[in-house]
């Protein structure tokens, strides 16, 4: 969803407040959006807590993630996926690459935009032999 829908539906429930039952319909508002604010980042925080939990990049298995993913995905999404903070490839810039792999040493690349999925690609392991 897009945080300006968001902002705005807080903004008209704040003048609705007002309009139909004056400074403590504000309250109420203020209230209701601050209490939806602390459950998105209670949400966010335990999605993090996860993560920190396990091996960094590590993942069951990198081909179901790989058929897992869609584009547009938010990082946070990804995260409650793998269970697992991503390793960082390459410098940092936009855009982002963090890799995940599993023990059979096939790995997932996921490039990030703005903190969304672009793009991805499964490496697979070389075969022994």
């Amino acid at each position: 969803m897009n945080p300006w829908v968001g902002w705005g539906l807080a903004l008209v429930g704040v003048v609705a407040g007002y309009v139909n039952y004056g400074w403590q319909g504000v309250v109420f508002a203020v209230t209701a959006i601050v209490f939806w604010l602390m459950v998105q980042f209670s949400r966010l925080l335990r999605v993090l807590r996860t993560a920190s939990r396990n091996p960094v990049g590590q993942i069951p298995n990198a081909v179901m993630f790989n058929a897992w993913l869609r584009s547009g995905m938010r990082l946070t999404d990804v995260l409650k996926v793998t269970r697992s903070i991503g390793r960082r490839v390459g410098d940092g810039e936009d855009p982002e690459v963090w890799a995940w792999g599993d023990a059979a040493g096939d790995e997932v690349l996921v490039e990030l935009v703005n903190g969304r999925v672009t793009r991805w690609k499964l490496q697979r392991a070389e075969p022994p032999g």
